[in-house]
């Protein structure tokens, strides 16, 4: 965008009224420039504890009580606070296995309690079997050793 062009007044009082005046404009929109930055990593700092909060909440709840699964974090949400994985179990043979979220094509308000029917265990589809994953809780490092 071209700068703004400003018509330079003809007497000299005018025209050093006017670079003041444009030297502050500038300075004023330095500052707050710098301010926005500030207050929008603050945002995004108080929108990660947030986030990271609602997971611990997500998990407690799903160790305490093994449910209801509903309402649960988002995807994102959960990528936000830190916790990329989803430990989850076959609910036939038992089979435990880790799912890397930021692996999953999705849209960005799918909850994870919506994978549930969209997870299956690999043993059990070659058996010609489809049982639906059950939802264990969100890590923030993969807790098992091949994950998949």
């Amino acid at each position: 965008m071209a700068p703004k062009h400003h018509p330079t007044p003809l007497s000299g009082g005018d025209r050093k009224a006017l670079t003041k005046e444009l030297r502050r404009a500038r300075a004023v929109t330095t500052i707050l420039a710098t301010r926005s930055a500030e207050k929008r990593a603050a945002g995004e700092t108080l929108i990660r504890e947030a986030d990271r909060l609602l997971c611990q909440s997500w998990n407690g709840k799903m160790w305490a009580d093994g449910g209801p699964v509903d309402p649960s974090p988002s995807i994102d949400q959960a990528i936000n606070a830190g916790y990329p994985w989803l430990e989850i179990r076959c609910s036939r043979c038992k089979t435990p296995r880790a799912v890397d979220l930021a692996a999953l094509r999705h849209v960005p308000t799918t909850r994870v309690h919506d994978l549930a029917g969209r997870l299956r265990c690999v043993k059990c589809s070659t058996a010609g079997k489809r049982p639906a994953a059950e939802l264990l809780q969100l890590w923030q490092r993969c807790p098992i050793g091949g994950a998949t």
